[in-house]
Formats: structure tokens, sequence, C-alpha cells
């Protein structure tokens, strides 16, 4: 349609220069020097021709500006329709872009859909094979659970007592090693007096004999004294001391040892060396001064267990004395393992020796 319009504005304005004309009027002169004389009985006529030939260009002028507008306006619109043409060369190309890339994840998406497909089919026969496995795999957890039915109905409870027994045999056997390494036995100090005095026959002395205080115990042939809570100046000498770390490390061996047999753990673990053992506190530390007396409790649980000296020599006295109380602790939950009480927090030598007692005994067999 624009095209038509603007085809139409061409034809009218060649009519326009058609008659309008480009050459003067022949009336007109040509030129000032040969005038053209019009007689008066003319001048009406003439004067009537000039004014439809100064309407008729008035007429032209008229066209002529509505045609250049019409000109800019079709100017215009051709403009416009040639930017519009660009534009929708660029989307066509764009689109054309759109399609390529479209094809392109079309063909990806079917290749995607065949490695899935050919994934799906390993993994179906993956999960068919598992399948087997597990079959098989119930089966001989059932083949192996019939097989322990028959192998415990052959073997019986008798089988399990017996092994039992071999393994309270030999627990027991390695304790009678440790008793036979420290042997716990009464002190003699007085037994020839009391011989003496039996075999004279003295009433007194034999009554005196009933009534007295239990013979004090040793090991290895030491004996201990009771640790103070204190002060360290109750002991006699420097060689009481000495003994009496000597006696604690004998004892802490053999409770180590006696543990490690029987497959207890100790609540309190013990780090043996001889005459300078220690024993480890998990429990929250405490120190504590001699002056005063005062605990203070520190709470720490990243940090590592406290070890207590099982001696007196350069130590502080209260902490010797825990350290007595805690190893006592552990022949306590020995003791309690067997359903034995302890004697008392002061008796360890007496505590040792009921364990040991307990353990040689033939009730233990049948535990």
């Amino acid at each position: 349609m624009e095209s038509k319009k603007i085809i139409s504005l061409d034809s009218e304005i060649e009519t326009t220069k058609e008659t309008e004309g480009d050459s003067p009027p022949e009336h007109f002169p040509l030129s000032r020097e040969n005038p053209k004389i019009i007689e008066w009985e003319e001048l009406q006529q003439e004067l009537a021709r000039l004014c439809s030939l100064s309407s008729a260009l008035e007429i032209a002028n008229q066209r002529k500006d509505s045609l250049s507008q019409r000109l800019k306006s079709v100017i215009e619109v051709r403009q416009k329709y040639l930017k519009q043409s660009n534009e929708l060369d660029d989307m066509r190309r764009k689109l054309e872009a759109r399609k390529l890339a479209m094809g392109e994840m079309v063909m990806q998406m079917k290749e995607t859909r065949e490695d899935v497909k050919c994934k799906k089919e390993q993994l179906n026969n993956a999960l068919r094979l598992l399948l087997v496995a597990a079959k098989n795999v119930c089966a001989a957890n059932q083949q192996m659970q019939e097989s322990n039915r028959s192998f415990i109905e052959k073997m019986g409870h008798g089988n399990a007592k017996s092994l039992q027994k071999m393994l309270r045999m030999r627990q027991q056997h390695m304790v009678i090693q440790v008793n036979s390494l420290y042997p716990v036995k009464s002190s003699d100090e007085n037994a020839s007096k009391e011989k003496l005095d039996i075999l004279c026959g003295d009433p007194a002395q034999s009554s005196l004999r009933d009534t007295s205080r239990p013979l004090p115990l040793t090991i290895l042939g030491q004996q201990l004294t009771a640790l103070p809570i204190k002060k360290t100046s109750v002991f006699s000498g420097k060689k009481e001391i000495q003994r009496s770390a000597i006696v604690l490390g004998y004892v802490a061996h053999a409770v180590s040892l006696i543990a490690s047999y029987l497959d207890v753990p100790l609540r309190y673990p013990l780090h043996l060396g001889g005459s300078r053992s220690h024993i480890q506190d998990y429990a929250p530390s405490t120190e504590t001064t001699s002056s005063d007396l005062a605990v203070i409790q520190i709470v720490d649980e990243s940090s590592k267990p406290t070890e207590f000296p099982l001696f007196l020599e350069g130590q502080d006295s209260t902490r010797a004395a825990y350290a007595i109380f805690l190893l006592n602790k552990d022949l306590e939950q020995l003791l309690n393992f067997f359903g034995a009480e302890s004697l008392g927090p002061r008796h360890i030598l007496a505590n040792l020796k009921e364990l040991l007692r307990i353990v040689r005994s033939p009730e233990f067999l049948d535990k």
C-alpha cells in the first residue's frame, strides 16, 4: 500500500509539471527589449487571462506544498519501513540461531536419553545380580545358623562349662604364682613367747592371747606401717618410710597382675615403679595444702589423669595417704567382683590376703 501511494504521488507531480510547464506562456513577453503591445480593446481580456493564470499558479503552489508534505510523510514512512525491515531481519537471524540451538539441544537430549537407557539397563542387571547374591547370602547364613545349632547341640552346655572351668583353673594357677611371688603372712614377732606361755600352762597368758588383737601382716617379710594423714613426724625414721614405700610397691604390682589375669579393668590405674609407684585418678584433680588441709577442686575434663605417689619421701603426706586410699579402692573393686566385702580402708594387706584366699579356694572354680 505504501509503494502504491508513492507511485500515485510521483504521477501527480509529473502531471502538475506538464500542466504548468517550465517555459513561460506564449502571451508573456520574452524580453524587455521587445515588449508586446496590447490594444485597449484587448486589455480587458488580457487582464482576465492574467487573473486566471495567477489563480492557477496559486492553486499549483498549494498543490506543490501539499505534495511536498505528502512526500515528507512518505519518506518518513519509508524510513520506518526500512527500520522495521532491518529489525525483522535481525529477528529472523536470531530465530534461526535459536532454531539451531534448539536442534543441538534436541540432539543432546536424544543422546542423553540413550545414555540413560543404557545405564538403566546396566543398573537393572546389577540389581538382578545383587538380588541373586543376597539370596545366596541368606541361604549361606541359614546354613551357618543350622551348623551352629548342630555344633552347639553336639558340644552342649557341658563343654562350655568345661571351657569356663579350664579358664578359671588357668586364672587360679597364675594367681597362685602371684601369691608365691608376694606371700602375705602373719607376723611372728611374739609367736615364740605365746608358745612358751602355752607350754608353761599360764592361763593368764593364754587368756591374754585370746583377747589380744590379730597379728600384723607382712608381704615378703616386710610390714606396712600405717601412713599418717596430717603429718610425717609420726614415722620413727627414714628406714620406716622406705620400708612402707617398698611394701606399697609390692602390693601395687600384685594388684596389677591379679587384675590383668582376671580381666578386670581397674578403676584407678597403676603406674608401676617399684618403691616409686604411682596411682592415677581420672576424677577432677584436688590440691591440698598440709598447713590448713584446704581442698580446691579444679575441674578440667580435657586434662590428663592426676597421679598420686605411693611413697612419702619428698612428697606431701596427704597425697600419699590419698594414694593408699585409691589402692585400697582397687582391692575393694576386685573383692566386689567376687561378691566379697572389703575389711576396711586401712587394711591393705588384709584385703590382699582375702583376695588371694578367694581365688585359691576350690569355690573359685565353680563360679
